[in-house]
């Protein structure tokens, strides 16, 4: 078999991002900051310096503004010409430079039917190749891009590689936890997946980390079911369960890095902090304000 390399990535943002009323009605819950740069930009990186060319956004209707963040503006940066803004010129030639190499386009997912509907809302654009899936509220903090780990797993065994992180056993309720078997260190096969266990009831210490290698016949999985007259949503974990079950080989991957979660408003703190304290020229500063606050 022909081994295949991964080009493309797909990006599901068309979510409501309720959890972050009210900034989340008029921004795009990808474009909320973490220190000086939106949460879009850290994936969008992650998946440019693991080589990918292309890049899918999945967007609600109307939902542009993600886009145009990574699009040139002339007029703003005319602007910054004529006043002799160097450093902020500066920092959007950094966002210029990110993308050189890569195409977007994007598809819009109508109606809120889940992460695995999203994915699908891709299928024409993907095409008959494996590619790699980004949700945006989980951020890797890494020396190794966390797809380029999958990546390098993906290069033996050919099959969906979903990332995947220990926790401890009182965490484990609000995520989806893999049912495996280890076949070396870090490295695991799929028997199933279970969303949300209940307390006592996961079948292992690995929550799913919203990083994945799929391939097409993924798509044959999540077309929706028809339910009570309307379609039913459709899960991206669930869905990679059921084909573990049927035995289509799915592997996941023990990734090395600091998993950090923005889905909600609680988790994204202290994902800004970590990121705040780690900033090449604001970390001092931000550790002597933390160190002022006597609460």
């Amino acid at each position: 078999m022909q081994k295949q390399t991964i080009r493309k990535a797909v990006f599901p943002i068309a979510g409501m991002a309720t959890r972050f009323l009210p900034l989340s009605k008029v921004v795009s819950k990808e474009l909320i900051p973490l220190v000086d740069k939106p949460l879009i930009h850290y994936s969008v990186k992650e998946a440019v310096d693991s080589g990918i060319k292309e890049i899918i956004f999945v967007t609600r209707p109307k939902q542009k503004d993600v886009m145009q963040y990574f699009q040139p503006d002339p007029q703003l940066e005319k602007i910054l010409e004529e006043k002799q803004k160097i450093e902020e010129l500066e920092t959007l030639k950094e966002i210029k430079n990110l993308v050189r190499d890569v195409t977007f386009s994007s598809v819009v997912q109508k109606y809120p039917l889940g992460d695995g509907d999203a994915v699908l809302q891709a299928k024409a654009i993907v095409g008959d190749e494996p590619f790699a899936v980004f949700l945006c509220d989980d951020i890797i903090d890494s020396e190794i891009p966390a797809l380029s780990q999958l990546m390098e797993v993906f290069d033996t065994c050919q099959r969906p590689v979903i990332a995947l992180k220990q926790l401890p056993p009182e965490k484990l309720y609000h995520y989806g936890v893999a049912d495996v078997e280890k076949i070396a260190n870090c490295f695991y096969k799929f028997k199933n997946m279970v969303e949300k266990p209940k307390e006592g009831q996961a079948p292992s210490d690995l929550a799913l980390v919203g990083r994945s290698i799929l391939t097409p016949d993924v798509f044959d999985y999540l077309k929706p079911k028809k339910k009570s007259g309307k379609a039913d949503s459709s899960l991206l974990n669930p869905t990679l369960g059921k084909m573990a079950v049927d035995g289509k080989g799915i592997y996941g991957y023990e990734f090395k890095g600091e998993w950090l979660e923005c889905g909600d408003k609680l988790r994204w703190f202290y994902s800004f902090l970590h990121f705040a304290i780690k900033h090449p020229s604001l970390g001092e500063d931000v550790k002597i304000c933390l160190r002022k606050l006597k609460y």
